[in-house]
């Protein structure tokens, strides 16, 4: 007598064999090297490893990307994403083992007798099974290759989140320090719109004393118009930015921030070690993402390939039947049952082909994106290094040039004073002294800009560890 608890073992003891086509990774299409002259001496952890408070050591900033975190719709969306693949991932993977159902059922039946019209007597019949239903007997893999693909893709979600969490610290900072330019934009053009007041009273006060004349007022009033119009330029980009910041944190700023500090003294780590382009795939998580979407592109490719094979299901119950509840667990009583299936297509129409051809199709534009991902990546991180090489020495040069024309502007107006030059020298020195400052002041947050995304671009911002924190791993690495 066959049984089930004998079926069972040999049914999970069957190996399938894969006709997944084997998965050789694409070689990185970049150089295995960064340029050398764009290096950047950095030491210590490596960016990826290395925590968003360590790296942007202001307060405010810290306390918005802690709200970011808590609060953005994207980020939040590819955290669901993540956990609705989960649970498909799981639904494939239980469709390789089993599924054994417990059946219990008990009918009462009253039917008439045979060649009569009357009613005969009333038959009851109790059963209960233990059943393995519609098993699919996986010896080409179809299964397998279905629940690895589910797996891949859960993975993707998984790496996919990380991305998005890298991706939005790296929006939070970038907001944050394009605010502060603003802001400190519109301070200098305050800053600039009262220098120009006051050389605009210092005109009339000359004219009235027939010391200059109405040309140098016209041209004093023309300035504080200009002034005017730079100053209501600026105060619309900082609500832009005040606007733009408020989206990427996905609620409102609080009142209770920390004190923010200038550009000019934002404790934001200059140099991080670079390592090798090929650390990339190791370190940021879309690259993850890009070779876990072509392990399930690959693995449909055998899935599609079964499919023109036999496919056998198995259908088995073991249990015991009875008219009488009190006999239902004789041994006389045990009753079983097991009905294999096997199912090979003839003809589709072509369908099985097609199913193939498209994932072949499928696994080759992963491909692509994946190489894609990498060279994206590999030009985001030169980009970042060669401004990283270049930033420090335009931003001294440029500090030297404030300094020389905040020293011409001193020495026009003594001797604009003095009567020894006309009001054109001292408006040059003027409209060069605010360009210079102007300059200086975008130069300060393009470089922080920069420093934002080397970081993103070599994969930091998972981890919220702060200094002391990084001190310690480093140790112990």
């Amino acid at each position: 007598m066959m049984r089930l608890p004998i079926i069972l073992p040999l049914v999970l003891c069957l190996s399938a064999c894969s006709l997944q086509p084997e998965l050789r990774m694409p070689s990185a299409p970049v150089p295995a090297h960064f340029p050398a002259e764009n290096q950047a001496s950095g030491s210590g952890l490596p960016a990826s490893a290395l925590g968003w408070r360590a790296m942007f050591g202001d307060p405010r900033l810290q306390r918005l990307i802690e709200l970011a975190l808590e609060n953005n719709r994207d980020l939040r969306l590819a955290t669901l994403n993540v956990q609705a693949a989960q649970p498909l991932a799981d639904i494939a993977g239980a469709a390789r083992l089993p599924a054994v159902g417990l059946e219990g059922e008990r009918t009462r039946e009253r039917t008439l007798d045979s060649g009569s019209s009357r009613s005969g007597a009333v038959s009851q019949h109790n059963g209960l099974n233990v059943a393995l239903s519609a098993f699919e007997l996986d010896l080409f893999g179809r299964v397998r290759s279905l629940s690895d693909a589910a797996l891949a893709r859960y993975l993707a979600s998984q790496h996919g989140r990380e991305a998005a969490q890298i991706a939005l610290v790296g929006a939070v900072a970038e907001a944050y320090f394009a605010q502060r330019l603003a802001d400190e934009q519109v301070q200098l053009a305050e800053q600039t719109q009262a220098d120009w007041n006051q050389s605009l009273a210092l005109a009339r006060l000359l004219k009235q004393s027939d010391q200059s004349s109405s040309l140098d007022v016209a041209q004093a009033e023309s300035q504080v118009a200009l002034a005017d119009a730079e100053l209501e330029a600026g105060r619309r980009r900082l609500l832009l930015a005040n606007n733009a910041l408020q989206l990427v944190l996905g609620s409102p700023l609080p009142a209770d921030l920390p004190p923010a500090q200038p550009l000019e003294r934002q404790p934001v780590i200059a140099r991080l070690p670079a390592g090798l382009p090929a650390d990339l795939l190791l370190n940021r998580p879309d690259l993850q993402q890009a070779e876990q979407v072509l392990v399930a592109a690959n693995a449909d490719i055998g899935a599609a390939r079964a499919a023109f094979f036999p496919q056998i299901s198995l259908t088995a119950s073991f249990g015991y039947a009875s008219t009488s509840l009190g006999d239902l667990f004789d041994p006389a009583s045990q009753v079983w049952r097991f009905a294999p299936q096997i199912s090979q297509p003839l003809f589709q129409g072509g369908r099985l082909r097609a199913e193939l051809r498209l994932a072949e199709i499928r696994k080759s534009e992963a491909i692509a994106l994946y190489e894609r991902a990498v060279q994206s990546a590999f030009r985001e991180v030169a980009d970042a290094l060669a401004g990283t090489a270049s930033f420090d020495h335009q931003i001294e040069a440029q500090l030297r040039a404030v300094t020389a024309a905040e020293h011409r502007l001193h020495l026009s107006d003594l001797r604009y004073r003095a009567g020894l030059d006309g009001r054109l020298e001292l408006l040059d020195a003027q409209r060069q002294l605010q360009a210079a400052r102007q300059s200086l002041l975008a130069l300060r947050g393009a470089d922080i800009a920069n420093r934002v995304a080397l970081y993103k671009s070599l994969g930091g911002g998972l981890y919220a560890r702060d200094a002391q924190e990084n001190v310690a791993i480093n140790a112990a690495r």
